[in-house]
């Protein structure tokens, strides 16, 4: 029976907010009683002589964690001696692995791989599912590493920070969420309360005071606790594959007999759309799982489509973290290189009276235990 033909939209989400409503209770409950095996002690947590600054979230989908680590690291690598810790999601390997050169996302993982590829030579950067483990095998390999910067670290307390940097998204507010799975919510959102510094992403240019203020009142932060407001900036477009005349330096360049094939596999592909759509109206959109690692089958569709659009010039865009699963790709068609181009992301802080975040984040490193 199709229950769309006899519900509408509210009844059918009552009916399968119900069924999920004892599932989110469960969830619930382990939640609770592992985070109080920490808190008391049955769950041991390791400090570490060198300070660990854990960037994650409390909730499930893209908050920008990449992007912020990017950010930290720009603003510390020649101060520090940075090294990355991640779990490598999505890769195809275990255990502990430090990187090199010669490794693919499917090796460290993608998100792992871009940083990697950006800051070579710059910093360390390991993949290990235990972090005690990977934090003790780097500072094994690298002893002068004074810097640890820990990705999607803030529910693997075994581990225990000197800074915990928690992201939440502007346009997903956590007190207007549920846990999972009747929301995204990994924590409940009283877990915030034990972090030290907490970024709203993702928020829109014309932010307004209100705006900000609200955000602070719903959070209900402690005094003690510092909230920072930042967002997306969009680059010009890079080839994916090395090309030597691209038709696409700009968006400013495409024209109106243009056509954009969009194609993502991220968690949260729509900021990406709509700022494509600011400069071509007609864009058509093809969304891949987060990680997705594209298969010959994927990119003969994908191809169908990019052929079926109409346009005197076409091109793919993707993002950067769907371009380095792709460069390594080896079904992606060699004579198609040229048409394929991502969109660099990086994050910028909104300029706030009396508030710098990697002047307060250099402030609590550096403070003495």
């Amino acid at each position: 029976m199709d229950l769309s033909k006899v519900l509408n939209k509210d009844q059918r989400k009552s009916i399968m907010d119900a069924m999920l409503t004892p599932f989110s209770w469960g969830y619930g409950a382990a939640v609770w009683l592992r985070n109080t095996a920490f808190n008391i002690g049955l769950l041991p947590q390791e400090e570490f002589d060198v300070p660990v600054v854990s960037v994650g979230n409390i909730t499930v989908g893209g908050t920008g964690k990449t992007p912020h680590v990017e950010y930290i690291i720009e603003a510390l690598y020649r101060r520090y001696h940075v090294a990355v810790l991640s779990r490598g999601y999505k890769r195809k390997t275990k255990g502990f692995i430090l990187a090199s050169n010669n490794m693919t996302p499917r090796d460290i993982g993608d998100e792992p791989y871009q940083i990697y590829r950006k800051y070579s030579g710059l910093i360390t950067l390991a993949v290990c599912e235990n972090r005690r483990k990977g934090i003790r095998e780097l500072l094994r390999i690298d002893p002068d590493i004074n810097l640890i910067l820990l990705d999607d670290g803030f529910q693997h307390r075994y581990v225990k920070p000197k800074v915990n940097v928690v992201l939440v998204d502007y346009n997903r507010p956590p007190y207007d969420d549920r846990l999972m799975p009747l929301g995204t919510l990994r924590e409940p959102v009283e877990r915030l309360l034990r972090c030290d510094m907490v970024v709203v992403t993702k928020c829109p240019t014309d932010l307004t005071a209100m705006d900000i203020r609200m955000m602070k009142k719903n959070l209900d932060l402690f005094p003690s606790q510092q909230l920072y407001f930042s967002n997306i900036r969009y680059a010009d477009p890079v080839s994916v594959f090395p090309i030597q005349s691209p038709q696409l330096s700009s968006l400013q360049w495409l024209r109106q007999d243009d056509a954009v094939l969009c194609l993502t596999g991220i968690a949260t592909p729509k900021p990406l759309v709509r700022y494509l759509r600011q400069f071509s109206t007609r864009i058509k959109v093809m969304h891949f799982d987060d990680h997705h690692f594209f298969t010959r089958r994927d990119f003969s569709d994908i191809f169908k489509v990019y052929n079926s659009l109409e346009g005197k010039r076409k091109f793919i865009i993707t993002t950067e973290k769907d371009a380095v699963r792709i460069m390594n790709n080896p079904y992606y068609p060699p004579t198609m290189r040229n048409c394929i181009y991502y969109i660099p992301m990086k994050v910028g802080f909104l300029e706030m009276e009396g508030v710098n975040f990697i002047d307060d984040l250099v402030e609590k490193i550096d403070q003495p235990d």
